[in-house]
């Protein structure tokens, strides 16, 4: 964990070194204002008091300073502290995403388990087909098509566009509340989960269907057990041990947010802000999403691999006969 994350933040500290002008943008604007006769003294100040008139490895050393002591100043682009705009968005972002990681192996596995068992079906093959339709849809253009057709004036509108709530949420009462948030999440939660499905649930049935063929299982039917108790009770639980190991893959989009969907549904999570950040140069509040996202996720595929083992205790049990 250690060297990946230190490859990570000099490869982000090196690439943000590249773009010319980067704090003239953060803090003139977009344009510059590079014919204006003060910009000169005002840039050399500017670098001055954010230090980046000096040595490229005095920065590069500052920078692990800042890191370890989760020092990282204020942002370039609102002079607020950066790590309050990251407590202000982090939240968000797991909370979508947790939402969706629910929602997602709540439906695949038992979608996958049904799968299985009726392999080679019409059904299946139905169900098969649906769900690699909905994983080869954009997600980019199934949020325009759901904002156009349910969330606009001009068609159904069900949902609202975008935010987290509405206008008037101080005054409504609190069940009002919970349902104005509800309301709120339809459209980007949809999107966030369809694609997964298709996913999901064919690696669940892969991985249930080789569970069905092993030793145990057959050992279980010539012991004249009921199906369910099969399926339950037998090959669930070893087949469901590949899945921890995805979901260790699905931590980093469960830290970072979704860059296009959160800024398609002005979704204040930590995929807009990063967003907002690479758009305006703001090195600082960059670097801080970049470490504290690497830290984060890699601390959640550590918590998935100690997980894999308490499902499957043979990796424990492996471990402890090659020390022997």
């Amino acid at each position: 964990m250690v060297p990946t994350f230190i490859g990570i933040i000099t490869i982000t500290f090196f690439l943000t070194k590249l773009r010319p002008d980067a704090l003239t943008t953060a803090s003139m604007g977009p344009d510059g204002m590079k014919e204006n006769s003060g910009l000169d003294e005002f840039q050399t100040k500017m670098r001055a008091y954010y230090g980046l008139d000096q040595p490229l490895h005095v920065q590069y050393l500052r920078l692990w300073k800042n890191i370890l002591t989760l020092n990282f100043s204020e942002s370039r682009l609102d002079h607020r502290p950066v790590l309050t705009k990251i407590g202000e968005a982090l939240p968000v972002t797991l909370f979508f995403n947790i939402i969706t990681v629910l929602i997602v192996y709540t439906i695949s596995i038992p979608l996958g388990i049904y799968m299985a068992v009726h392999d080679n079906t019409r059904k299946e093959k139905m169900i098969a087909t649906v769900l690699y339709i909905l994983y080869a849809l954009p997600a980019f253009w199934v949020s325009l098509m759901l904002l156009k057709y349910f969330g606009s004036a001009e068609y159904l509108d069900l949902f609202p566009l975008s935010g987290l709530v509405s206008p008037y949420y101080a005054k409504l009462a609190w069940y009002q509340k919970i349902g104005d948030v509800l309301w709120h999440l339809v459209l980007p939660i949809t999107v966030m989960v369809y694609g997964s499905f298709a996913f999901l649930g064919r690696y669940m049935k892969s991985s249930f269907l080789e569970a069905l063929k092993s030793d145990y299982v057959r050992t279980a039917r010539a012991k004249g057990l009921k199906s369910r108790s099969i399926i339950y009770v037998h090959a669930l639980r070893n087949s469901v041990i590949p899945l921890v190991t995805l979901l260790g893959g699905l931590l980093p989009s469960l830290i970072g947010g979704s860059v296009i969907l959160e800024r398609i549904f002005s979704i204040p999570g930590m995929g807009k802000l990063a967003y907002d950040s690479f758009y305006a140069n703001d090195d600082t509040v960059i670097i801080a999403v970049v470490s504290i996202s690497s830290i984060l996720t890699m601390i959640g595929i550590f918590l998935s691999d100690i997980a894999y083992m308490l499902v499957d205790p043979r990796i424990r049990y492996g471990m402890q006969t090659e020390k022997t």
